[in-house]
């Protein structure tokens, strides 16, 4: 993602343009929170780039991605021989951001152990590489966490350390998911349709109003990331100058249908629960206009199960 995926004019994302500012001028330890794919890292570059540390290193370390040993080992780094392999003396993260600033994405994931060495650094900014009896060199840099866990329910459940957590927790950003923005979705799409023909020398100029319908009505559980891979996809099926609804296709990019359930008949007879699935099904099927890929999407069903499905209760087919 790039910079200006946190576009728009939503009261909450000016707010937070607000809170980078600021985290920007200060040299605290900055915590940002929020679900995947909303842009913490995007955060957090640009926390670098308005500080005062911008002309040193930003490096990124995403904790969930490595085991603890490999974690260690790329945030304090080793010295030669200290496990096979180790062939000469290596820096980590931490000792190559001197006076710059290291990302540190999902810290929530990190274990017990890990969270004690982490603590330790943070306390006193002294680096222990792997294999090291001894401390090799203090640094100067500044940790912006992220993470998509509930830290406070994860110290109750002593999955983190109250520490850690308040050494981290100077500056907090809390992201708001794509969800609460509806108003920005035009915005972001114009700017990823913009960023996509840059790419790929295409000129998609824009997108039709009921793909654009289908957008804004849906969730988007993995935020601004999922709505870039699913304008993405769509773009490069569009043949034409304009993404179209059926190019959201195999992509749960469709408005969101209403559960109601069937109310109870006059004489006071509760529906069947095949009743009840069955006018579901229909309400989907009507709001897809027949589409079968996009009814499986919004139903979280298998392809063969709704085949299943449209044979048992008699519903017309509709188009692939």
């Amino acid at each position: 993602m790039e910079l200006n995926s946190l576009l728009g004019q939503a009261p909450a994302v000016r707010a937070l343009h607000e809170e980078i500012t600021y985290a920007s001028r200060c040299d605290a330890k900055v915590l940002v929170t929020g679900e995947s794919g909303v842009g913490k890292e995007v955060v957090a570059r640009l926390i670098h780039a308005g500080s005062g540390r911008r002309r040193a290193p930003l490096i990124t370390v995403n904790c969930a991605a490595l085991t603890d040993t490999l974690l260690e080992t790329e945030l304090f780094g080793h010295v030669r021989g200290s496990f096979t392999g180790a062939y000469r003396d290596r820096q980590g993260a931490l000792e190559l951001a001197h006076r710059g600033t290291v990302f540190m994405d999902e810290v929530g994931e990190t274990s017990p152990r890990m969270q004690g060495l982490l603590l330790r650094f943070l306390e006193a900014g002294e680096i222990q590489r792997v294999g090291s009896d001894a401390i090799q060199t203090r640094v100067d840099v500044r940790v912006i966490a992220a993470t998509n866990r509930n830290l406070e329910q994860a110290m109750t459940q002593g999955t983190f350390r109250q520490d850690l957590f308040y050494r981290l927790n100077v500056v907090r950003i809390m992201l708001p998911p794509l969800r609460e923005r509806r108003d920005d979705i035009t915005a972001l799409v114009n700017h990823f349709l913009r960023r996509f023909n840059r790419r790929f020398r295409r000129e998609v100029r824009g997108i039709n109003p009921d793909a654009l319908s289908a957008l804004t009505s849906y969730d988007f559980p993995g935020n601004v990331r999922e709505l870039e891979n699913v304008l993405t996809r769509a773009a490069v099926l569009s043949q034409g100058d304009l993404v179209l609804e059926e190019h959201l296709v195999d992509e749960p990019a469709a408005p969101r249908a209403d559960a109601t359930p069937p109310p109870p008949s006059a004489d006071g007879r509760v529906a069947t629960l095949d009743e009840v699935e069955r006018a579901h099904i229909v309400r989907v099927w009507a709001l897809t206009k027949g589409h079968k890929g996009r009814t499986c999407q919004m139903l979280g069903i298998s392809r063969p199960t709704l085949e299943r499905k449209l044979k048992k209760y008699r519903i017309a087919d509709g188009v692939e």
